[in-house]
């Protein structure tokens, strides 16, 4: 057997991805806490809708900072699934398919969804 039909060890942590496979690796995260968020939501939502107890036992739920905490992180999960899954639709009619253009691209979701974070957590928090 020679040395070059030798299985690679491939250290994840060590290679570098480009951004577009990072943003593609995130992509498939947030669907995956997007699905995981509504059964969740779904309860939430029928018992805020009980009675005004449960609703307001819902509201002070949704106050503590650790429910604020998931909330951001569901809420940066729908904006990073939909404007990556935009981009991949571009991607996938034929537009931006350049070296440049993908990463540029990239960025752009990268840049766009930093911006309306901080819009949505200085709504929340002030």
């Amino acid at each position: 057997m020679s040395s070059t039909s030798r299985p690679v060890y491939l250290n994840l942590i060590k290679i570098k991805l480009p951004i577009s496979g990072i943003i593609s690796i995130f992509h498939r995260l947030s669907g995956v806490l997007l699905f995981l968020a509504i059964p969740f939501s779904l309860y939430l939502l029928q018992l805020s809708l009980k009675d005004i107890a449960s609703y307001e036992s819902v509201t002070s739920l949704m106050l503590k900072p650790v429910s604020r905490f998931f909330i951001l992180l569901v809420i940066w999960s729908f904006i990073h699934h939909l404007l990556t899954g935009v981009r991949f639709l571009l991607i996938d009619l034929d537009l931006f398919l350049e070296k440049q253009s993908v990463r540029s691209s990239a960025w752009g979701v990268v840049v766009v969804e930093v911006v309306i974070m901080s819009f949505i957590i200085v709504g929340i928090f002030l």
